[in-house]
């Protein structure tokens, strides 16, 4: 049996490279001597080498199964070919064991391979079909989660703009409404943010970020909404550390996580906000009592528009939270337990000594030295 057939064979049907390979064949067989044998070489890989590069495109075009199937039948007229000088020409070789190596083991080698080949090719089409139908789902939910989120506000701004055309209201209505109308169109600006957000999961300019800093103003601007529902926040800090990135992005991401956690709160808790610094890393940890989550929920957790809260959430924070991670080259892990809580983990790179923590606490404020 002649091996080389089946990576000439296979090679030829599918990539085109008949000519090449028949040549590297032919040139090959010469190190071997200028004999009859390579003569009948010769005249073998000249032969197949142009038609197999002939019906390369016409056999590209068949379905999986002719391809199979056409691949066989090749190599069997292959080994037929082979087959008939060795039975009538040369002495010595046994007519079953020639056919069954020739025309038996050959065909089924090439059928394994190109079976192989062809589940290769079918499980990348489907891969590749997959991906895109879930792009187009994540198109067809943004399209509607855009035409919603941003529908109420504006309505809601149309309707008060529309009131105050009437000459009867007073100043102070007027006024009243004016303060609606804007806040509603800051709401449809800020839905409208936290898209351009997942959009550009690139940071548009690094700059250089203080870890505690940027957690604390976080704190402080969380401090009434922590008051309004009873939850106490403790901090606990390393030394301060440094890493790169979006700062304001960095900061919305802070916020995200922190008022999920004081609103998964609503019968009052702790939230800790917490820094660990290696001489090559630093991590925060965000920790909230609240009602926690399921594991389904943990594992969705992230999507686009899949959201905790119900109706009242898009799902739009968290996954600002994920794209701007990523962007910066951080590491997130979350854990969760139903009734327990959950803790939020983010990992970045920095070049500070760690420094052990002071904590202090109080009801409904940050205190760190």
């Amino acid at each position: 049996m002649d091996l080389r057939n089946i990576p000439f064979v296979i090679g030829a049907l599918y990539i085109g490279l008949g000519p090449y390979l028949g040549l590297t064949a032919i040139i090959i067989r010469a190190f071997f001597g200028i004999d009859l044998g390579f003569w009948v070489t010769v005249s073998y890989y000249a032969i197949f080498s142009l038609i197999l590069w002939k019906i390369h495109p016409w056999f590209l075009g068949k379905n999986r199964e002719q391809r199979i199937w056409i691949a066989i039948g090749f190599i069997y007229i292959v080994g037929i070919y082979q087959t008939t000088p060795l039975l009538f020409m040369l002495d010595g070789y046994d007519i079953l064991d020639v056919s069954f190596a020739f025309l038996f083991l050959q065909p089924l080698g090439v059928g394994m391979i190109t079976y192989f080949l062809e589940e290769v090719d079918k499980f990348t089409i489907y891969r590749q079909q997959l991906v895109t139908l879930e792009r187009q789902g994540v198109v067809e939910k943004m399209g509607a989660a855009i035409s919603h989120e941003i529908r109420n506000p504006l309505t809601a701004a149309i309707g008060f703009v529309q009131l105050l055309h009437n000459d009867s209201i007073s100043a102070d209505t007027k006024r009243q409404y004016l303060s609606i109308v804007k806040s509603e169109l800051q709401s449809a600006e800020r839905v409208i943010q936290d898209y351009l957000t997942i959009s550009k999961v690139d940071p548009e300019t690094e700059n250089t970020i203080l870890i505690n800093k940027a957690l604390n103003q976080v704190i402080q601007m969380l401090i009434p909404l922590a008051q309004n529902r009873s939850v106490e926040i403790i901090t606990y800090f390393a030394e301060e550390s440094i890493i790169m990135g979006d700062s304001q992005k960095f900061h919305q991401s802070l916020v995200n996580i922190m008022k999920n956690g004081i609103e998964s709160m609503s019968s009052g808790g702790i939230l800790t906000v917490g820094t660990e610094a290696t001489p090559t890393n630093v991590v925060i940890t965000i920790k909230d009592t609240g009602s926690g989550m399921t594991d389904e929920q943990l594992s969705r957790l992230g999507e686009p528009y899949y959201s905790t809260k119900g109706n009242q959430g898009t799902g739009l924070g968290i996954l600002v939270v994920f794209s701007v991670i990523r962007a910066m080259n951080g590491n997130i892990h979350v854990e969760s337990e139903v009734g327990v809580g959950t803790t939020f983990e983010l990992n970045f790179r920095s070049s500070l000594a760690y420094i052990p923590p002071v904590v202090e606490q109080e009801k409904g404020k940050m205190i760190s030295k």
